[in-house]
């Protein structure tokens, strides 16, 4: 027989609502709803969470490692394996792996391994390039940044079997050939690295690109005579963006005004990178975010639940908002309703922190991690 355990004498957030004096019901792997504590049915398991704050699991879009696992300079179910692990105990009960611009036999064997390793938290792969713009690569190497075309795309595709499930790349440097057989492999685009003018940036959500990566980071500038990317995101109606919110990748007072501009359009991730010393993408932590050999900027430090952190103290975002910016709105976007909120028949995926963000149990799938 499958547990039934009910959270009590928290703050559940859950979606638009807050609710207070009420239990959190779970059966097994899924949820049962929310109800007033008085209500609880017989048969389930009371776990008093002490005041503190109860949220679906945190969703982060974009995150390449954790610890010492740099995924892309491992490729092994063990990293994996251990990749999963870490982000559950920080509260990260689904997410993205992603891989930065690699030569196309790292990607084919990213799949690979990921399709060998049937995980259960990564929700797919995030291709970072390599159709991306040179002149805004960041920390990715100019040499493996590659025009698109239908035979690389077909190269890198052909025994994905629906594993890659996002991809960015630059709206101005992909024709809309190579878009539609991207979005025909069932891939969400995400436009970055890009040096897209506003136009160029409207075009390319127009043809089917639903989001962009890191805004602000990598992208054309917002300037007074040609907005650019930015632009484009800010005034495109149904175009969302990633954003970074470690105070580094981007200062504060931008993601105030992005946070002003976009509303709901405006979701979390970490662009976490790992301690690496081998392989193409060797990053050194400094401080709070991290940085190839020759110093430039190359992925952050962050977790999920500090950004939530971040948002509400330096950005003024109240906390249910920030909850939803890790939550429901990454949710939306890959068109998971079973993850993000605790709709009835959702996964049990939950988070348990207290006032000082930090985590107090993680349950995955109705098991308790953390």
């Amino acid at each position: 027989m499958e547990e039934k355990i009910a959270l009590i004498n928290g703050r559940i957030f859950d979606r638009e609502e807050v609710y207070l004096k009420h239990a959190l019901l779970m059966e097994g792997d899924r949820i049962q709803g929310v109800v007033p504590k008085e209500t609880v049915p017989e048969g389930y398991r009371q776990v008093d969470v002490n005041q503190a704050n109860i949220c679906p699991g945190l969703i982060d879009l974009q995150i390449y490692g954790a610890g010492d696992d740099l995924f892309s300079a491992e490729l092994t179910p063990v990293s994996l394996d251990r990749i999963e692990k870490r982000l559950l105990q920080q509260g990260c009960t689904s997410f993205m792996l992603t891989l930065a611009t690699n030569t196309v036999a790292v990607f084919k064997d990213a799949i690979a391994v990921f399709k060998e390793s049937r995980p259960k938290v990564a929700l797919g792969l995030h291709l970072e390039g390599p159709f991306l713009n040179p002149l805004k690569r960041g920390a990715h190497p100019k040499e493996l940044i590659i025009p698109a075309t239908h035979s690389c795309i077909q190269d890198v595709l052909q025994d994905a079997d629906g594993v890659v499930k996002m991809m960015t790349i630059a709206p101005e440097c992909v024709d809309k050939e190579c878009i539609e057989a991207l979005l025909d492999n069932n891939i969400l685009l995400s436009a970055g690295h890009s040096m897209a003018t506003c136009q160029e940036g409207v075009d390319g959500f127009e043809a089917g690109i639903k989001a962009a990566t890191h805004l602000w980071n990598a992208m054309s500038p917002f300037h007074h005579r040609d907005v650019g990317l930015p632009g484009a995101v800010f005034t495109h109606p149904k175009a969302v963006a990633s954003i970074i919110v470690d105070g580094v990748h981007v200062d504060f007072e931008a993601v105030k005004l992005s946070k002003q501009l976009m509303g709901e359009r405006l979701f979390l991730i970490t662009d976490a990178v790992a301690t690496c010393n081998k392989g193409i993408y060797r990053h050194r932590l400094e401080g709070d975010h991290y940085v190839l050999e020759d110093g430039t900027l190359s992925g952050s430090a962050l977790s999920l639940l500090k950004a939530v952190k971040n948002c509400i103290e330096k950005v003024d975002v109240s906390l249910d908002e920030a909850i939803r910016m890790a939550t429901l709105y990454p949710s939306r976007l890959i068109g998971r309703d079973d993850i993000g909120s605790f709709r009835i028949g959702a996964k049990a995926n939950i988070l348990v922190f207290n006032a000082d963000f930090e985590v107090e149990s993680v349950y995955f799938e109705g098991n308790r991690i953390v």
